[in-house]
């Protein structure tokens, strides 16, 4: 039978699970501990296998493109959190605080990596440079999303008063390190990665569902549900449209006003418009306090979720347009050719 257009995809629907059983039966007391310390060998392993995933070759390749890669990273981490900032009068009463933070710290991350390279290559745009510039953009986020945080959140949502630099050394210990060790025994283990591609998928959606169910439990055994009112969740899906429509429409406008070809123009929309889950929720276990995650990685979840269906609609459009493109300038060609022989 075929699958519903409108049903969410299973990884949707395992996080909304996670989400209900964290809810219905969270995780406390000692089992949290062990939990937790399962959650970071999970966290560890998964950057691991992306630090060994990642082509060098792939970077080189697009990494000429500076003026591109420079106006992806500047819409990652100089536009969103403006955007959040300037927001946030307007659209903050729509929310909780907390909910708001989650919102400040989503425009704080890198790009996602899969995605963005996936759509980039369905709307036929620069695959090499996306690869490039998706790559880039998450491993500078390793040390630009908490310096971000710490001006652009409030230290209360934040948590814990842990200095910036104590967080980036819990960030470069727990991501950079793994992600590192990864890359340098690509050489060994990069193969058999290539080949068993479903291991890294079980890993990057398995640790990402275990840091939510810890996360989502910590916070209901805080008083998660109590504090967010129905109307709030109403005003988050608002602000996250919001968001990525002024995301989309800036890269849009600006990879056009700068001169760049459509495949171009293609790569920084979509690298210069979304967010990371994959390095979000682990970055937000780092950065905030235990009980406050919950609600700061929900923005991020619905976030997600959007910003994968539009851009999916986009990708496919584009991609057919150019599909369309080549046949008529076929066709045409054909014609030519025929009247040539005439």
């Amino acid at each position: 039978m075929a699958r519903p257009k409108l049903l969410p995809d299973n990884f949707t629907l395992c996080l909304v699970g996670t989400v209900i059983l964290a809810s219905l039966l969270p995780v406390h007391g000692q089992a949290a501990v062990g939990f937790n310390w399962v959650t970071n060998v999970a966290v560890g392993l998964l950057f691991f296998l992306h630090g060994a995933k990642l082509s060098r070759e792939a970077i080189i390749a697009g990494a000429t493109h500076w003026r591109l890669h420079l106006v992806v990273l500047l819409s990652t981490f100089a536009l969103f959190p403006l955007l959040g900032l300037a927001l946030k009068p307007l659209l903050s009463p729509l929310v909780t605080p907390a909910l708001y933070a989650g919102v400040l710290f989503l425009c704080t991350l890198p790009s996602t990596v899969q995605s963005s390279i996936a759509f980039t290559s369905i709307a036929k745009g620069n695959v090499p440079a996306a690869v490039c510039s998706a790559s880039a953009s998450s491993l500078l986020g390793i040390f630009i999303t908490p310096a971000l945080v710490s001006l652009v959140v409030t230290n209360q949502a934040a948590g814990g008063g842990a200095s910036p630099w104590h967080t980036v050394g819990n960030i470069v210990l727990q991501l950079l390190v793994p992600f590192v060790a990864g890359q340098l025994l690509r050489p060994l283990i990069g193969k058999w990665i290539e080949r068993n591609r479903g291991v890294l998928k079980f890993v990057d959606q398995g640790s990402i569902l275990l840091v939510v169910y810890g996360a989502f439990s910590e916070a209901v055994n805080e008083g998660l549900w109590h504090q967010i009112p129905l109307s709030a969740l109403g005003g988050l899906l608002l602000l996250c449209v919001v968001l990525l429509a002024l995301a989309l429409a800036v890269t849009i406008f600006v990879s056009k006003r700068l001169g760049f070809s459509r495949a171009d123009q293609i790569t920084i929309i979509f690298c210069g418009s979304k967010k990371s889950l994959a390095a979000g929720v682990p970055m937000a276990k780092v950065i905030f306090a235990s009980h406050a995650v919950g609600a700061v990685v929900l923005p991020l979840m619905l976030f997600h979720q959007i910003q994968l269906m539009v851009c999916a609609a986009l990708a496919q459009r584009w991609g057919a347009r150019d599909m369309s493109g080549e046949t008529h300038a076929a066709s045409r060609e054909r014609t030519a050719a025929a009247v040539a022989r005439r």
